[in-house]
């Protein structure tokens, strides 16, 4: 038989709890109020997070916003420069994201390019990488220095550091030992962050000459009549002004290692008409041939005293790998592609088929 429980007494007073049971409902109390607390930090973390990948929102008009960060500026300065620029950004929500993230002493330098639909976590992400807005500049093989020059002042982003600079003020600016401009800068797309000086995509493009025609000389084929790499990088330029159709380049080498090897001279017009300079009108006259100067192959053998051009990676290749052949002349075709020929004979019956049409 169960026993009954003890009856109230209101002269004894109400029974005590045990310790047992006060302890399990104490626990009890502090188990749910850790929990609420998770769960509203959870809830306040989920809200920061949702504003963290938030689209920040433009001023009226703007479509990106530009954005210049020098070194050592503060979070709170580019921040300031951001809301200038037009980008509608909570500043103090997004001061605490960079501090708390830990990324903000990785804030790079640079011109960045704010456009729309970005976060403060990609704004953060963007100047963190250093992932600026660059630009870009084409420098086309087969230029001359003159139109490298040209190119670089009309690109828009670049410091025209070398505008007012002469051709040999440049070359020392960026410490190269050539004697002309002519041929040092190697023809490629570089790119650039806003502001960047001219001379230093000069510099960039040299060194890359530089790596490239070494490169080329070092994998040059054997007994060559080119004695170093500066003549090998004349020799690139004529190829490069010469060449119609890429398949071409090594067999116009090859004529042209086969003149020299002989003695005769190049006879070629592109370093003509470089040593007419601006004084050449787009036609090149007998006059001009018998003209007697440094660059004038029809009246001096071997080869011109520098480069005519910028010669790209595949005339460097060329000058340097001559197809073996005896062909001694070659004629455009009209195609782009040229005729190539061994004798003189045959090279005048090519000249009147490809150039004059007589059948």
């Amino acid at each position: 038989m169960k026993s009954k429980p003890p009856k109230w007494d209101p002269k004894k007073g109400s029974q005590r709890i045990p310790a047992s049971k006060r302890g399990t409902q104490e626990s009890g109390r502090v188990m749910r109020s850790l929990l609420l607390s998770l769960i509203a930090l959870l809830a306040l973390c989920a809200y920061l997070l949702g504003l963290a990948l938030l689209p920040m929102a433009h001023q009226a008009g703007r479509n990106t916003v530009d954005l210049d960060i020098e070194a050592g500026a503060t979070v709170r300065q580019i921040i300031a420069l951001a809301q200038e620029g037009g980008l509608e950004i909570n500043a103090t929500y997004v001061y605490w994201l960079f501090r708390l993230s830990g990324q903000a002493k990785d804030i790079k330098a640079g011109s960045y390019e704010i456009a729309q639909e970005v976060s403060p976590w990609d704004f953060l992400q963007k100047i963190t990488r250093g992932d600026e807005s660059l630009k870009s500049v084409t420098l086309v093989e087969g230029w001359t220095f003159h139109q490298f020059r040209n190119a670089l002042n009309k690109s828009d982003g670049l410091k025209h550091d070398s505008a007012a600079l002469s051709d040999e003020e440049i070359l020392s600016r960026i410490a190269t030992n050539g004697k002309t401009a002519e041929g040092r800068f190697y023809p490629d797309t570089y790119t650039f962050g806003k502001n960047t000086s001219d001379l230093k995509v000069l510099a960039r493009a040299k060194k890359a000459m530089d790596h490239q025609l070494q490169k080329a000389w070092n994998e040059r084929l054997p007994n060559l009549v080119l004695a170093n790499p500066e003549e090998a990088l004349i020799l690139a330029s004529i190829v490069e002004k010469e060449t119609g159709m890429a398949k071409d380049r090594p067999m116009i080498s090859s004529v042209f290692h086969n003149r020299l090897q002989i003695g005769m001279p190049l006879q070629t017009d592109p370093t003509v008409i470089y040593g007419l300079g601006q004084s050449f009108n787009g036609n090149l006259t007998k006059k001009d041939l018998k003209t007697d100067h440094p660059w004038n192959t029809y009246t001096r053998r071997g080869l011109p005293p520098t480069p005519i051009a910028m010669p790209g990676k595949a005339a460097l290749n060329a000058a340097l790998h001559p197809q073996s052949s005896r062909a001694l002349y070659f004629v455009a075709k009209g195609d782009g592609s040229s005729y190539f020929s061994e004798t003189l004979e045959e090279h005048n019956q090519a000249v009147n088929r490809y150039q004059r049409h007589l059948h």
